[in-house]
């Protein structure tokens, strides 16, 4: 029977198992939607069900705005979002993960009037009750569009149960965590400045600010006539008898109208000097210079140095604007003046600075701001001649009136451009002004020390945004939260008809809430302005003229700042709401803020202990995303990628040209590439160091393509390596080869590192870790070193059925590593897992993942793996050189001898495994001390190379071998002569009992 199986001419591959399996080489768009249900929808369905409540996992959405179409920057969001929540998953937690929008708000309020106008329904003037159908409909719609959007990145979340901030639920919620702060005495309303934007007519929260660095002003000079000064200076004979002006600098003369008082600091020392033009000046010492460089002369100094703690409450000026009647004007000591830029002296306007209102307000002096709402002078600007502003843009027209009257009363001592940093809407991007208004505000000083000490119990990634969000809350003592729009949660204040005095107590609001429950919110603005029904009992009886509602609205950081108390999970035993809150950087002066602070207030006035804490437990930041060239993406620059071409693939060629397609000929359409779905995108955000800007651009997708691709493959090699493979065939550990016990140590490490880079959020250094597993120690070493194993030894040899082993535990863990981040190609491996397997395995995305066994940790691996790696090393390099000369094609073309150092054992205890490790067809091993064998002198062709091994040298001999091939496993192994198509016996083994088997 041997000598018949070995002579009889036939095709062996009939007789090799080579790999089989259904699983395809490329994506199918056709399954996609197939496993998208199955890898998000029905999966968090199930672990809702299966999953213990009491092991929750929260990830609290901070709600996108429900405003445009999904960009890069939104991908990134909810996939790291979504990676995270699968790794927890995956750890055996019951993940809670309910997207929210943001729906209120000016961008949606200006575009739902902008389609008014466009269909002719808005005139200029429309109802705040019709702006805010149409801003409900276009939020509604755009979340249906987002909604859509962001389950195509295959995000398993609780869509179904998803919240809106314009929810009443959600804005019932908002109102009852508002009374709790009105009930502490933490909102309050004050004339006071504010950031105030005339292109959108509202207040501003510094959130909403963005700066732009080269604004540019015009800055003037001024100066402004003393009437009493210091006696010993009044006495001073240089002064007598001439007049003495103070000197300002501005940036913003647009303001000097509201001028209320001249600022000096204590500590600087000021000098008097003569100008031949303009007189006596005062002025900063420091600033001498600076003034004669503008002026175009030289000052002489009349009286070197005058402390400002001698100017400071004892020295007043005649107002520019007022008249000449007016009263004399202060000038006061303020620690923000400094000598490093303008005259050391600072002209303060209360209702038009911060720093100003404060300064002023300690002393009594009143706040005053003559300009309107859209940014233009008002009459009391001017009293004495009205018409010279009235009705002026203070940013514009108006800020050269106020120039040319300066210049008129001779106080105007120069003028220039000035390019600065300066604050823009960062809605409309147009500059925006201080100005003071009555507005609601939060007091944060009440509960900054609360909030800070909160978050020391937090973990921040990355962690420089402690410091950052520290520093926000630090530098904020109160929170502006009015806003003078229609589209949004109104804040539930009436307010005096004569005397315009507001009621806002727990009381109140309470009524209020109860009135919005019966009638809904939108009938605030509905509702008759006379309509008894808002106004609380204690009040409708009162005389007078009755009370109005209101009309400002909150603040829609407010509205998402509250979203923590839509989370339903059960606060026993945990510390925090939410563990985990993921945004971009740009919010932490935003929701992280504005989440922190709402929180605090609603602890501090529960019974939840005295300890604050955060709504957040861990809070990542990631950052924007950039082009190729490192530019922040925009629709202006025409830079933008949209998430869908990179999931349809339109952005790349195919990784391989398919078969058939010749090349692109002129004036063809453009080719169409393969689309790789959301795994390519979901493999882009996982790749990317989030933490800092993400660039994203083709030749980054070409990386990741690759990489996603050779995923692919290793799956289809896999699968069809274990086509006939069954779990309760598993070879035990100390019967596996070195090559094996080497590869499940590579498979540990890999494993490992993964899981632990996916608990610190660190996902780039897990797809990193895969990558070169993937390419180098699988690929390249262990599938090189088993595929003669696995093809042509007998179906049940051990040595194949521990390659198999091997490969499953490969398998498995493969698949729960990739799962969070590559979800839809798990999906798609499990439906075409041998039914053999599958009946013993749990889904991969629904599996625990464990550590790998102890085992496989076997540290002297490294070692041995180190050793074959120098050798491969330098037979790899050999058989290069035979390549070269075409003296080599297969590997298998040759025989290897390896000249060995004496401390080597290692070799020769593993010598029967070697030439499958090498892929060659023979290993003889010698001392290092050994001649050279005559074989070796004899072959066609040989080469040497020397290596060393733990500092002994020894030698690697390739040569050409002094057999024929076997037709059946291609190996050099056959040294008699026989008959053409004949097989080595070791084949000859394997055949006999497949036909004896069969």
């Amino acid at each position: 029977m041997p000598e018949l199986a070995r002579s009889i001419p036939r095709s062996w591959t009939s007789t090799l198992k080579l790999p089989k399996s259904s699983f395809p080489p490329r994506v199918s768009p056709v399954d996609q939607t197939k496993y998208l249900k199955r890898c998000t929808d029905d999966l968090y369905a199930w672990q809702r069900r299966e999953r213990p409540a009491e092991n929750p996992f929260v990830l609290h959405d901070g709600p996108p705005y429900a405003n445009g179409e999904l960009h890069v920057g939104h991908a990134l969001n909810k996939i790291l979002k979504d990676i995270i929540c699968r790794v927890q998953l995956s750890r055996g937690k019951r993940v809670r993960y309910v997207p929210g929008w943001d729906c209120h708000g000016l961008p949606i309020e200006l575009k739902a009037l902008q389609g008014l106008r466009d269909m002719e329904i808005a005139d200029g003037s429309v109802s705040a009750a019709v702006i805010r159908k149409s801003a409900r409909q276009l939020a509604r719609q755009t979340v249906k569009e987002q909604m859509k959007g962001f389950r195509g990145f295959a995000v398993m979340a609780d869509w179904e149960n998803h919240w809106k901030t314009m929810d009443k639920q959600f804005e019932m919620r908002q109102l009852g965590i508002f009374r709790e702060m009105v009930d502490r005495g933490l909102i309050y309303r004050k004339f006071k400045p504010v950031y105030w934007s005339p292109s959108t007519g509202t207040a501003l929260a510094e959130a909403e600010l963005e700066y732009k660095e080269d604004h540019v002003s015009t800055a003037a000079l001024v100066k402004f006539p003393l009437v009493n000064i210091p006696r010993h200076l009044a006495e001073d004979p240089l002064l007598k008898g001439n007049e003495l002006s103070a000197v300002i600098w501005t940036t913003t003369p647009w303001t000097l109208p509201a001028n209320a008082a001249i600022a000096v600091h204590e500590s600087l020392e000021y000098t008097i000097v003569q100008s031949d033009n303009h007189g006596h000046l005062l002025i900063a010492q420091s600033r001498i210079e600076y003034l004669q460089n503008m002026l175009n002369e030289d000052l002489s100094i009349i009286i070197p140095s005058v402390m400002g703690s001698e100017l400071a409450e004892k020295t007043t000026y005649r107002p520019l604007f007022k008249g000449p009647e007016a009263q004399p004007q202060p000038i006061i000591a303020a620690d923000f003046v400094t000598a490093d830029s303008g005259s050391g002296m600072v002209h303060c306007a209360p209702g038009h600075g911060m720093d100003d209102y404060e300064a002023c307000l300690a002393r009594g002096i009143p706040v005053f701001a003559p300009v309107d709402d859209e940014g233009r002078f008002t009459e009391k600007a001017m009293p004495l001649d009205p018409t010279r502003l009235t009705g002026k843009p203070v940013l514009g027209e108006g800020n050269t009136a106020v120039l040319e009257y300066v210049e008129s009363c001779d106080q105007l001592l120069a003028q220039h451009r000035y390019e600065h940093k300066y604050p823009y809407d960062w809605r409309s991007k147009l500059p925006i002004i201080v100005r003071a208004t009555e507005q609601w505000f939060a007091d944060v000083a009440d509960i900054r020390g609360s909030a800070l000490r909160a978050l020391e119990d937090v973990r921040f990634v990355p962690e420089t945004g402690k410091q950052r969000l520290q520093n926000f809350v630090k530098n904020r003592s109160e929170w502006c939260i009015s806003r003078q729009r229609s589209w949004g949660v109104p804040i539930p204040a009436i307010y005096h008809r004569t005397t315009g005095e507001a009621v806002l107590t727990k009381d109140s609001v309470s009524h209020i809430m109860t009135t919005i429950e019966e009638r809904g919110i939108d009938a605030w603005w509905t509702d008759s302005g006379d309509d008894a029904a808002w106004i609380p009992p204690t009040l409708r009886n009162e005389p007078g003229a009755g009370y109005r509602r209101g009309t400002d609205t909150m603040d829609v950081w407010f509205d998402s700042g509250t979203s923590w108390a839509e989370i339903d999970v059960p606060t026993e035993g945990r510390s925090h709401p939410a563990d985990v809150y993921l945004e971009g950087s740009d919010q932490h002066r935003g929701w992280f803020q504005s989440g922190l602070l709402t929180y605090i207030s609603h602890q501090l006035g529960s019974d939840q202990g005295t300890t604050p804490r955060a709504p957040f437990k861990n809070l990542i930041t990631h950052g924007f995303t950039l082009d190729e060239h490192g530019r922040k993406m925009s629709k202006s620059i025409g830079n933008t990628i949209a998430p869908q071409t990179i999931m349809e693939g339109t952005l790349l060629p195919p990784l391989k040209p398919r078969k058939g397609k010749g090349k692109k000929q002129a004036g063809n359409p453009e080719p169409v590439y393969d689309a790789l779905g959301p795994d390519a995108l979901r493999m882009w955000a996982a790749s990317s160091d989030y933490t800092r800007d993400v660039v994203i651009g083709k030749q980054v997708l070409q990386t990741v393509n690759t990489s996603l691709h050779k995923f692919r493959v290793t799956f289809k090699l896999l699968l069809g390596a274990l086509a006939d493979f069954r779990p309760d065939s598993v070879v035990p550990y100390e019967q596996l080869q070195l090559v094996d016990r080497i590869a499940l140590k590579h498979l540990s490490d890999m494993v490992l590192t993964s899981q632990k880079a996916c608990d610190n959020f660190e996902f780039y250094k897990a797809v990193n870790t895969m990558n070169r597993w993937a390419n180098l120690e699988f690929s390249a070493f262990y599938m090189e070193a088993i595929k003669d194993r696995l093809y042509t030894l007998g179906a049940d040899s051990t040595s194949r059925r521990a390659a198999q082993t091997t490969l499953f535990y490969v398998y498995r863990h493969l698949q729960e590593v990739l799962g969070p981040i590559t979800p839809m190609l798990v999906e798609e491996t499990w439906e075409h897992t041998p039914e053999a397997i599958r009946t013993h395995t749990e889904h991969p995305l629904r599996r625990i993942v464990s550590a790998p066994a102890p085992e496989w940790q076997d540290v002297s691996l490294d070692i041995s793996y180190q050793e074959l790696t120098v050798v491969h090393s330098a037979i790899k390099n050999l058989q290069e050189q035979a390549r070269s000369k075409k003296q080599l094609g297969s590997s298998l073309q040759s025989f290897v001898h390896l000249a060995l150092p004496s401390n080597s054992s290692l070799f020769h205890q593993y010598l029967s495994e070697l030439p499958d490790l090498f892929v060659v067809s023979s290993i003889s091993l010698a001392s290092h001390a050994d001649p050279v064998i005559t074989e070796i002198a004899e072959a066609e062709w040989q080469y040497e190379e020397a290596f060393e091994l733990s500092g002994q040298p020894g030698t690697v001999h390739v040569y050409a071998p002094q057999a024929a091939k076997c037709p059946r496993c291609w190996r050099y192994a056959i040294v008699e002569p026989v008959a053409e198509n004949t097989i080595c016996h070791r084949c000859e083994t394997v055949v006999c009992e497949l036909e004896a088997n069969a």
